[in-house]
């Protein structure tokens, strides 16, 4: 499934992300030893149904606090990506960091509060939910 990810087909490649994205819902540590090449993959594809894919399923891995704010860095990136959904699922992932790495919660919070006002009707939809369980921790 993970070597489907760089297939030359971007059909194949859109598949075994959403394959890949579904098994990390429950059994993301299988993935673990593939989360360099995942982080590297999330920064070079510009294929917007992996970028999707991968802003969500990294942050169920375990991320030092470097790899962290790298991958961050990445959803930072994806944020002006023109498709709604990667914008959307990219404040899903950085909030999703937030669990893992409390230290960035203020500034992901602060850009999620901004996001919400300025983004797509997808991205305000989704930023009004996770304010609301960002603003009580």
């Amino acid at each position: 499934m993970i070597q489907c990810l760089w297939d030359s087909d971007p059909r194949v490649a859109m598949r075994a992300a959403d394959v890949m994205e579904k098994f990390s819902r429950e059994r993301a540590p299988l993935l673990q030893r593939y989360k360099d090449a995942l982080v590297d993959l999330a920064a070079e594809t510009a294929q917007q149904e992996l970028r999707w894919h991968l802003a969500v399923t990294i942050p169920r891995l375990h991320l030092t606090t470097a790899e962290c704010r790298r991958f961050a860095e990445i959803l930072h990136g994806y944020l002006d990506d023109r498709s709604s959904i990667v914008k959307t699922f990219a404040m899903q992932g950085l909030f999703d960091l937030t669990t893992q790495h409390p230290a960035i919660q203020v500034e992901v919070t602060e850009l999620i509060r901004s996001l919400t006002r300025t983004g797509t009707p997808a991205m305000r939809a989704r930023g009004r939910h996770l304010l609301k369980l960002l603003e009580p921790r």
